[in-house]
Order: structure tokens, then sequence, then C-alpha cells
């Protein structure tokens, strides 16, 4: 039985559009230029940042990062950027009884944000928080830490199969692959994710229905 379910953030609760494209301006390259970037290093197995990398060579992004915030161009999120599977999903799986951890690699800012945006879950940090990002087994360990359960009744839910599915796995994690943004879709067939993955699914509330099964 599972009892709690920890998922990642972006591409899984979160959509990246807005994020790409304030790159892409920040930059002063056209959005679908730097759009077709990131799809060709997904395609690669490369980092998604080598798109900012290729967009402009050189660059030296934690020092972009701390202009574009000191430009008061840094990172937001509201509720437009929320698939709309996300609450419904997240408020099901608690009124089933199933703890819900959010934990994905990203900034301590975009950790507050999320809190900020009230989600039904027990708990939100970030490996900014942690100081440990995926897919480190460190990361994993402490999610094990506050799923508060065994691991074979915590479920890891996302989308990009090296940084989610793998490491999870080997954590002892039980797996959800989503089909989500260009990592889940582009690999969601392949037969690595297919031998590793517990459950594929579409939509966070396929999970909910599984679950609940």
């Amino acid at each position: 039985m599972i009892e709690t379910v920890v998922l990642d953030v972006g591409e899984t609760i979160t959509r990246d559009d807005r994020y790409w494209a304030s790159w892409a301006d920040w930059l002063a390259v056209p959005r679908h230029t730097l759009s077709a970037l990131v799809g060709a290093v997904v395609a690669q197995g490369r980092d998604n940042a080598d798109a900012l990398r290729l967009a402009r060579p050189g660059i030296d992004l934690a020092a972009e990062y701390h202009a574009r915030e000191a430009a008061g161009r840094g990172e937001d999120l509201d509720e437009t950027d929320l698939y709309d599977d996300v609450r419904p999903a997240l408020s099901e799986l608690r009124r089933l009884g199933v703890r819900v951890v959010i934990a994905g690699n990203q900034t301590p800012r975009v950790g507050e944000l999320l809190r900020d945006l009230d989600l039904p879950a027990d708990l939100i940090v970030t490996s900014g928080e942690w100081g440990v990002a995926k897919p480190h087994p460190t990361f994993f360990d402490r999610v094990l830490e506050v799923a508060q359960a065994a691991p074979v009744a915590t479920v890891y839910v996302g989308d990009h199969p090296a940084n989610d599915l793998y490491p999870a796995k080997a954590a002892g994690l039980r797996t959800a692959h989503l089909r989500r943004g260009p990592w889940g879709h582009l690999w969601a067939d392949s037969p690595d994710v297919v031998e590793a993955a517990d459950w594929r699914i579409d939509r966070l509330t396929d999970l909910v229905a599984l679950l609940a099964e």
C-alpha cells in the first residue's frame, strides 16, 4: 500500500513555458530558438541548462541569475504555471490518507513561491534548500526521511528518467513516470523506462485512480 507520494516540480506540477520564455527574453533570443535548443539538449541527454550555454556561449549562469533578480526579472510562479490536474490530484490523494510531498531540483526562491500557492501538500522542499540535487543518492535519502514511510510504500513521480525515475528506483522507492514535458514525452516508451517504472501515467489523476484501486 502506498502511504506517501513525492512529486517532482518542473514539468510534473509546473509548466516550464514561462521559465524558458523569460530566459529567452533576458538573453534577447527568439523564444522559439531557445525552445528548440532545449529540445536539442534533451534529445542528446544533456542538462537543460546547456540550452542557455548554446544560446549565449560563455554565459555565467550564476551571474545572470543574480542579474535577473537585481533587475526584478527573477524567478516567478503563480497559479497559471500549475498543470490543471495538480490541485485535484493532490487533494484527492490527501483525501485517501496519502501523505503528499513536493521535492524537486529548484532554488530556495522557488520553494517559497510554491509554498505561497497554498497547495494541498504536507511538505514542499527544494534541492536548493537541502543543499543536494537529483540525481545524487543523498537527495533520495532526504526524500525517504520526509516521506515518513518505507521505500516500498513511497512513490516518486517525475518526468525525467535520469533525474527522477532511475535514482528513485535505485533508492528502493516505487516510481511513476509522467509523460509530460519534453523529457517525459521523449523517453516515455524507452525500454529502460518501461522496465524501471512501476506506473506510467499521462496525468497525475491517473496515479490517483491507480492508487485508489
